[in-house]
């Protein structure tokens, strides 16, 4: 398996890519395409080049944060992105690894993979391991700011599916965010979409709160990119907040119990929630719905992430959820498009 890793997107690239790409080769069977500058790559993996099979794909263009993400595609193809991307077009790589410009990724995709028949809009799929059990699917989790009943619907469907499979759960428990239980409450995307996924035959068993996303009573939580984004961020900016705090407790009590940092936490109790707290534990988000594995990891992502965002591109290809999906029915859920 080969996986291409963006080594030219985001705030800590190159060096924090390379490093997680490394630690992502060494951990699991699996080749490693780092896609940027060839001769800094060179220099920053030096020897475990050779020792770990590593390939470089120069790319002499690198679409900033700022750029208009569909101009920024069409003007740049030699950026790391588009071509990261058409190794995935081409049966090169296996699954493509960016921590860049998300709307840049997306539009990539859009454009050299394409959507799969009967999807309207691909949608990010990024997993909240905040709950006691198994780790929750929000979808989507910003590809798609604006969208309408019939895209939230096949967002379920494609979270189901990913869910069921990633995560071998026979029935995943799918709830749509909204600001009260009941059918009638929210604004009216989230009215009609209740009354779509209410027909569907997905394990759909209502409404979701925000303030009850974390007591595991859903596998998919369903909502527009939009807001999945800011509920994405809101957790991670709390994760941060909740691990800084952790450790100036940690940092505080430590010589009296002659414990470091890491293992007062576990001491009192709270090694596992400092684990879950931490976005880097998943590391990025699968793009759901286009004919390849692309996974969009945070912009500020440092190694932990990146290898992590590459041990999720590895399952999500062994499953073979692409083309499990590719094989399901999508049809359109009404005369939107």
């Amino acid at each position: 398996m080969l996986i291409a890793v963006d080594a030219a997107g985001g705030e800590n690239a190159p060096r924090e890519i390379v490093k997680g790409a490394i630690k992502a080769a060494q951990e699991n069977d699996i080749d490693i395409a780092l896609v940027g500058n060839k001769a800094v790559l060179h220099v920053l993996a030096g020897r475990e080049i050779k020792k770990l099979n590593l390939q470089i794909f120069e790319a002499t263009e690198i679409i900033a944060p700022n750029e208009h993400p569909m101009r920024a595609v069409k003007s740049k193809p030699n950026s790391s992105i588009v071509i990261g991307t058409n190794l995935v077009r081409d049966g090169i790589a296996s699954a493509f690894v960016s921590a860049g410009n998300t709307g840049a990724v997306v539009c990539a995709a859009l454009l050299n993979l394409g959507k799969i028949e009967g999807i309207e809009r691909p949608a990010l799929g990024g997993f909240l391991d905040i709950t006691p059990a198994t780790p929750t699917l929000l979808i989507d989790a910003g590809a798609n700011a604006e969208c309408r009943p019939s895209h939230l619907a096949q967002f379920a469907q494609l979270g189901s599916t990913y869910v069921k499979h990633l995560l071998d759960i026979d029935s995943p428990r799918v709830r749509l965010l909204s600001t009260g239980e009941e059918e009638t409450k929210g604004n009216r995307l989230a009215q009609e979409s209740y009354s779509l996924l209410k027909k569907s035959r997905l394990n759909f068993i209502g409404n979701i709160e925000g303030q009850d996303i974390a007591k595991a009573t859903a596998d998919v939580i369903v909502t527009d990119g939009f807001t999945g984004n800011i509920v994405l961020k809101t957790i991670e900016g709390m994760g941060d907040t909740f691990l800084r705090a952790a450790r100036q407790v940690g940092y505080v009590v430590a010589t009296a119990y002659h414990l470091r940092g890491r293992a007062l936490l576990q001491e009192i109790g709270l090694g596992s929630w400092a684990k879950k707290a931490d976005y880097r534990e998943y590391g990025g988000a699968c793009l759901l719905g286009v004919n390849g594995t692309i996974i969009v990891s945070h912009g500020r992502s440092q190694a932990k992430a990146i290898k992590n965002a590459i041990g999720l591109a590895k399952q999500t290809v062994e499953r073979d959820i692409c083309r499990i999906i590719r094989e399901g029915n999508y049809e359109p859920t009404d005369s939107s498009n």
